[in-house]
């Protein structure tokens, strides 16, 4: 269960980071609604994720080294919270 709740959150956070980029973009193209431009990015991305990961399952077992690989690299470690 935790490794698909990572797996969600980094999800989200690819498809944030997508649709940033191309509403910066899309802001200089007046044909394309900037919602649609940022959530075919956004679509485009988490597709091609979900699609390696897909192919890393194949045997049945998906690793946390597999799933850094499909997302391009390790995850981004926060330090600790102090109490």
């Amino acid at each position: 269960m935790k490794k698909l709740t990572e797996i969600g959150q980094r999800i989200v956070a690819l498809f944030l980071t997508s649709a940033l980029g191309i509403i910066t973009g899309a802001s200089f193209l007046g044909d394309i609604p900037l919602w649609k431009a940022a959530a075919l990015a956004g679509f485009a991305s988490v597709a091609a994720v979900i699609e390696r990961l897909a192919r890393a399952s194949l045997d049945g077992e998906l690793t946390v080294q597999e799933i850094n690989d499909a997302f391009g690299g390790s995850a981004v470690k926060k330090p600790a919270k102090k109490k």
